[in-house]
């Protein structure tokens, strides 16, 4: 029998969420930086510091506790994902797809295409290929995709 799909809601987050948000982002890349070499906690630490913005993250929330979070920066005319984590041990259960296609509906609302960087070789990059997102450059540690807007925004 499969287990059914928790239930999630999003959260605000604050300044004093950053380092609760900085151990689960690093729980959630430990595997795919471990696989290129690049598992390096202070250094994650600092990069999650630089990009970090508590205005633009929403904490994934099941009853009170912190699972995951999403950040999302408006450029120009599109929104960069620059953070989408779930806990590893809440992984596989169908929770970020579902997250993903709320936010995927709330740009398409509002016709703006939505961008992001994946770490290369990371099985997120299946996971993006999955929701739509087409690869759109790389560079020797990552991968570009941009999602276009579907829906009455298409083609715009």
């Amino acid at each position: 029998m499969t287990e059914p799909l928790a239930a999630f809601s999003f959260a605000p987050a604050s300044e004093e969420d950053f380092e609760t948000l900085h151990v689960l982002r690093l729980a959630a890349m430990r595997a795919s930086l471990e696989a290129v070499g690049r598992y390096d906690p202070a250094r994650s630490r600092e990069r999650f510091r630089a990009s970090f913005s508590p205005a633009q993250t929403r904490r994934i929330v099941l009853g009170e506790t912190t699972i995951g979070l999403i950040a999302l920066r408006k450029e120009e005319d599109v929104w960069r994902l620059d953070h989408f984590y779930v806990h590893p041990a809440w992984q596989g259960r169908g929770i970020g797809s579902r997250v993903l296609e709320v936010v995927l509906a709330e740009a398409d609302a509002i016709g703006i295409p939505v961008i992001l960087t994946a770490l290369r070789d990371s099985p997120s990059n299946r996971f993006y290929r999955r929701h739509g997102f087409v690869q759109t450059g790389e560079s020797e540690w990552d991968i570009q995709y941009r999602r276009p807007v579907k829906g009455k925004y298409e083609g715009r």
